[in-house]
């Protein structure tokens, strides 16, 4: 199972949202940054995300950019 970190930046400005995104289908994390970076390129992309314990929607219209960590927190 391949995990990364995102830190997802919103449209609405200075907001950001750290984020873990699992594939239990996948072992690269490069394939899962590809993965994840299609599916954000899409006007109807929603990836399924932890936040701590909590299960998080993530809509593509709302996110600005994102950064990925493929190992820990993002410092």
């Amino acid at each position: 199972m391949a995990t990364i970190e995102l830190r997802a930046r919103l449209v609405g400005g200075q907001q950001h949202t750290d984020l873990t995104y699992e594939d239990p289908d996948q072992v690269d994390e490069h394939a899962v940054v590809d993965q994840v970076i299609e599916v954000l390129s899409s006007e109807t992309g929603v990836l399924r995300c932890r936040h701590g314990g909590r299960l998080v929607a993530l809509f593509a219209r709302g996110v600005a950019s994102i950064e990925v960590s493929p190992r820990g927190a993002i410092l």
